[in-house]
């Protein structure tokens, strides 16, 4: 427990607020965290699906940057990026939505749900990304 803290003699104590050096990390709330941070990710990620929907629309010149730029190993380890922010915040919505609807709030069901979240998010981006080289004809 925290301290409690007194601004003056005579004052009530009052309780700390807690804070990272007293919670334990958990993986719950680690994913709270991330799904914050791929919040963020998706903003910066669909300005680059806006910088792709201007350059079809400006002509092959523009878009043959994008391409370029896109398909550099830099390029593609951002849209990898990319993709695994968007599978990991859609399952963390899901996991919110289960929560919303007012289940699996018990200990295992908390962990094997945040648990979930990051394997499914994981295992998904890289199948997705294996099926889509598939249907491109392989790596080039």
């Amino acid at each position: 427990m925290a301290e409690a803290k007194t601004s003056s003699p005579g004052s009530v104590a009052r309780p700390l607020s807690p804070h990272l050096q007293i919670y334990r990390p958990m993986l719950t709330m680690m994913m709270s965290i991330v799904h914050r941070i791929t919040g963020g990710a998706l903003f910066v990620g669909t300005a680059i699906v806006a910088w792709w929907l201007i350059a079809a629309a400006s002509g092959p010149n523009a878009y043959a940057t994008f391409e370029w730029v896109m398909g550099s190993i830099i390029g593609k380890l951002v849209l990898f990026g990319y993709t695994w922010a968007l599978i990991h915040h859609m399952l963390g919505g899901i996991r919110h939505l289960i929560w919303d609807m007012g289940a699996g709030f018990g200990p295992q069901e908390r962990e094997w749900l945040a648990a979930a979240t990051l394997v499914g998010s994981v295992g998904l981006t890289l199948i997705l990304w294996v099926v889509g080289y598939m249907m491109l004809g392989g790596v080039r």
